[in-house]
């Protein structure tokens, strides 16, 4: 019955990579998408909330939301953007810093968890044509 239905395998698949990215991320005390998020904000500190948002592909109302959160947690701060008065930039904080090695660490231990499950072709393959697939749908 499901053997031609995108929908009800993209799902399955999805809670399945969530349980296992949940897992991994459990240690650090953050969601994925958190951790996605700080990750990004420790490899370009000062980013803008547009460019998170654009980068994350999310609402920008998300963004703010996941933000919110991470500075309460004291992970980031968000500062005025000098170059837009309109706009904020988002900087990691000491805490955040401090985490840097470990999410680090979780993302290439997931990473190669897939390449050994799915093998490192079948795995570049599967990224590559949801990315591609994605983008035509939008």
């Amino acid at each position: 019955m499901f053997e031609k239905c995108i929908y009800f395998n993209s799902n399955a698949l999805a809670r399945s990579i969530n349980r296992i990215w949940d897992e991994a991320f459990k240690p650090t005390g953050l969601s994925p998408a958190h951790a996605y998020l700080v990750r990004m904000v420790l490899s370009q500190p000062g980013i803008s909330m547009k460019k998170l948002a654009d980068e994350l592909e999310l609402a920008p109302s998300t963004v703010t939301r996941f933000v919110d959160s991470l500075i309460h947690k004291d992970l980031l701060r968000r500062d005025a953007d000098i170059t837009d008065k309109r706009g904020s930039t988002v900087w990691p904080t000491s805490k955040a810093e401090a985490m840097r090695l470990q999410l680090e660490q979780t993302g290439q231990q997931l990473f190669q968890q897939m390449n050994d499950l799915l093998g490192k072709k079948n795995f570049t393959d599967l990224v590559r044509t949801m990315r591609t697939i994605r983008q035509q749908i939008e």
